[in-house]
């Protein structure tokens, strides 16, 4: 009897098959840990959607065992969600210090910062709920105060390491906790989860540290101002650009709303350190020759609303790039955003700046590990099971591959998806059932109320444009009053195609009558053949597929 209650699941809602929309949820008994809240931005066909978030009808439905969620650093794809979340279910929220700096923007932006409990923790610290206990374990990554998960339950250990790499020389000089996890390993840890991200890589990550050497170089070449576009969450990277700013006697303003949100936090936090008088409003760069400038912005992913893109489309109110201009690229494009970032190069570089990418130098360097740090780990923690996490299928599968390969029977490694509710006892793993999971989409204010109906819809009209009829009958005799009228939007401009605008009157005319004759006064049935007779013709007339709106008023 024992037995069959020592068991904890594993549920993934999201991250799995997937970069993006992070959220684990792990539960023993009475406890549901949440092991992050993150969004994804949307694909190219998801036409007008603004983010992604997971579904949480299972944690809906189980409210009251959530115990808390629990974050294990402050990037949109682990935090980004927590708004419409906590909406549904208002639970604790742990974090460390900086990362619930950037929750509480989020929060005050959605008017919730009052209502919702954030509980800061530090890592050593342990949260203990009713069956489980929370620890956390200090990791490095590419934004500060990042910590891996060990939940410790009397079925075993879970470790979640979060994202992270190995970084020997972290620019705040706090490296991973390394003993820590080694002290789990030899005490025997059930099951570990861990990013995957970069699990196609060879070797290791370079530090953070190595980008600060290379800013120094550009730095000290440079003749005009310098622009560095990077992430707005990466504050090491930022404190690097202060540091030789500083070194060669440039001021630095910081452009993009989002950075400078996260840079408030970060210098009254103490997270950013700076000669008092370094930093200087946009609006002042004219003062300072431009030598004597550098300027920090958002737009690293060629994002087209970004500061950088304004000001690569000389759409900028304050920043102009001028020729001696040199624009540094801190970042490599996420998957998909490749175009975007190349049309910003081009830009910039019309516009007669010098402009440093990745390609060019080390000016970026990964928050993610390479299979050398992703052994050590496996190494260090000695999991009985694993769980391939935080990646696209193929990324789970080579981690996999890779456990198999340090000795790891191919029976304990269990490749989930989203939706899965993985059983792990020290024994076994094994998937014993789904729930639902999937994504919601946010459009505008609009939360879950865009699906894939009005997608299709989108995706219809954006490719073929939209045909109206409009048409006014005698509701007694079904005689058409006036009209019909077609309007034409995103398929032909009326003009030029006059005569293509007058047979499709006629047939639709012809249809009504042809009504009226049967005695067919039903709407659907009318509309019907409005569309089929109009389908047909314009197909067979412009091989397009237009979607087609009959509208009957009567009188």
């Amino acid at each position: 009897m024992r037995k069959e209650k020592e068991k904890i699941k594993i549920i993934p809602l999201g991250g799995f098959n997937e970069i993006g929309k992070n959220l684990t949820v792990i539960e023993y008994k009475n406890d549901i840990v949440v092991v992050d809240c993150g969004l994804k931005f949307p694909d190219d066909d998801m036409l007008g959607i603004d983010v992604v978030i997971p579904d949480i009808t299972y944690l809906i439905k189980n409210r009251e065992r959530v115990k808390g969620i629990f974050l294990t650093h402050g990037h949109e794809d682990h935090i980004g969600a927590l708004p419409y979340v906590l909406k549904q279910i208002n639970v604790p929220v742990y974090g460390t210090k900086l990362t619930l700096g950037i929750v509480e923007i989020k929060l005050k932006e959605h008017g919730l910062l009052s209502s919702v409990e954030l509980k800061c923790v530090k890592p050593k610290d342990i949260i203990k709920l009713e069956n489980v206990s929370v620890e956390f374990i200090k990791t490095n990554h590419s934004i500060a105060d990042s910590v891996a998960l060990a939940i410790h339950t009397p079925a075993g250990v879970v470790v979640h390491t979060g994202d992270f790499k190995i970084d020997y020389t972290p620019i705040d000089g706090g490296v991973a906790d390394l003993t820590r996890f080694a002290e789990l390993g030899k005490k025997g840890v059930t099951v570990m989860l861990a990013d995957s991200t970069n699990v196609e890589r060879p070797g290791y990550t370079m530090s953070e540290s190595t980008v600060g050497e290379t800013f120094d170089k550009i730095f000290f070449g440079a003749k005009g101002r310098i622009i560095v576009a990077t992430f707005a969450s990466n504050i090491h990277r930022i404190q690097q650009v202060i540091e030789s700013a500083s070194k060669y006697g440039r001021k630095v303003a910081i452009s993009g709303r989002s950075m400078e949100n996260i840079m408030a936090v970060a210098i009254e936090l103490g997270y950013v350190k700076m000669e008092k008088d370094i930093l200087i409003n946009v609006d002042s760069i004219s003062k300072y020759p431009d030598d004597k400038v550098a300027i920090v912005t958002t737009g690293s992913q060629g994002e087209p609303m970004s500061a950088l893109s304004r000001m690569a489309a000389s759409e900028h109110k304050k920043v102009n790039i001028q020729k001696g201009d040199t624009v540094i690229i801190s970042a490599t494009p996420i998957p998909g955003n490749e175009k975007l970032v190349s049309k910003v190069i081009n830009q910039l570089f019309k516009k007669g700046a010098d402009v440093i990418y990745e390609a060019l130098a080390d000016v970026h360097v990964s928050g993610h590990a390479c299979q050398e740090e992703l052994k050590l780990m496996h190494a260090l923690v000695k999991p009985k099971f694993f769980i391939p996490a935080h990646g696209e299928y193929r990324h789970l599968k080579q981690h996999g591959e890779l456990a198999v390969k340090l000795g790891m029977p191919e029976r304990n490694v269990y490749l989930g998806e989203n939706g899965d509710v993985i059983e792990v006892s020290r024994e076994s793993i094994r998937k014993i059932s789904s729930v639902v999971s999937g994504q919601v989409f946010v459009d505008g204010l609009g939360v879950g109320d865009v699906g894939n109906i009005v997608l299709r819809d989108r995706k219809h009209l954006s490719q073929d444009g939209i045909l109206t009829v409009v048409v006014t009958i005698e509701k007694e005799t079904g005689a058409v009053i006036a009209g019909p009228d077609i309007i034409s939007r995103g398929f032909v401009y009326v003009r030029e195609s006059e005569d293509l605008m007058d047979e499709a009157r006629e047939l639709v005319k012809n249809a009504l009558k042809e009504c009226e004759e049967n005695k067919i006064k039903e709407w659907p049935t009318i509309k019907g053949n409005i569309r089929e007779v109009l389908r047909s013709y314009l197909y067979e007339k412009t091989k397009r597929r237009p979607m087609i709106l009959p509208i009957i008023m009567e009188v």
